[in-house]
């Protein structure tokens, strides 16, 4: 792939890196989208899951679906597109990654800088006294189990629907966004707020923003540079560039 020379120069004077990171990544590594033809809330209805209301008035039902859901996160490993961030992380000053997944494929690829707008399914709280657990306190769990400290009813730690993004989380992602070099929109649509903010801010901070995706989106027109294709082909050749840049190859 043939890249602009104004991206290019970019590149040479970047020092602050933002990934903003969204579900077209972790469908790299085989894990259904929401929103895609083929897309998990093709299946099942959201509002019946994915809400607090609809988590007390069926617990059980909603337990085992994100039981469901963490099996197919733990047959799955982080692809080329998640490596390649992390390697990015040797040749700038800093690079962070804000992401809406919550499947920690960032964290297990070995990204040392991640901010989760909406949670981590591999994580879990009690929703009386906040107690957290990690998926493995709570492995073989079919019906949503309880609080060993209040007997509470332990949920995911997930943002829901009609929910708050966790506190400071959002606040810190806008400040790296505006205070970035270049953001790299990778895999999302962008549509989802307040997370679709970030690449806003990015370009209101006067970074110089790439998108990364298979289809064009709502933000194509208003980004710096669009690129069609995987991540996970397209950011090891970025990655070779910055190689050639900063003789390291």
């Amino acid at each position: 792939m043939e890249f602009r020379k104004d991206f290019f120069e970019r590149l040479k004077t970047a020092k602050n890196i933002l990934f903003f990171t969204g579900a077209g990544i972790s469908a790299e590594s085989g894990i259904a989208t929401f929103r895609g033809k083929d897309g998990l809330w093709n299946k099942l209805k959201p509002e019946e899951l994915a809400n607090f209301n609809a988590f007390m008035k069926n617990p059980d039902m909603v337990w085992e679906w994100y039981q469901y859901r963490r099996e197919i996160i733990n047959e799955t490993k982080p692809n080329l597109g998640h490596y390649t961030i992390v390697e990015f992380e040797k040749y700038f000053e800093k690079v962070d990654v804000v992401t809406q997944n919550v499947d920690n494929l960032h964290g297990r690829a070995g990204s040392s800088s991640i901010y989760e707008l909406h949670g981590n399914i591999e994580r879990n709280f009690c929703v009386d006294c906040k107690t957290f657990y990690n998926k493995e306190d709570l492995l073989g769990s079919e019906k949503v189990p309880r609080c060993t400290k209040c007997n509470g009813l332990i949920r995911p730690d997930v943002v829901w629907f009609g929910e708050m993004l966790p506190a400071g989380v959002f606040e810190k992602s806008e400040q790296l966004a505006m205070n970035s070099d270049i953001t790299f929109v990778v895999g999302t649509s962008a549509v989802v707020y307040p997370a679709a903010y970030i690449p806003i801010s990015a370009k209101q901070g006067g970074a110089y923003v790439v998108e990364i995706n298979l289809d064009g989106t709502e933000i194509s027109g208003s980004v710096d540079y669009s690129l069609r294709g995987k991540s996970g082909e397209i950011l090891p050749e970025i990655l070779n560039i910055i190689k050639e840049q900063k003789g390291a190859v």
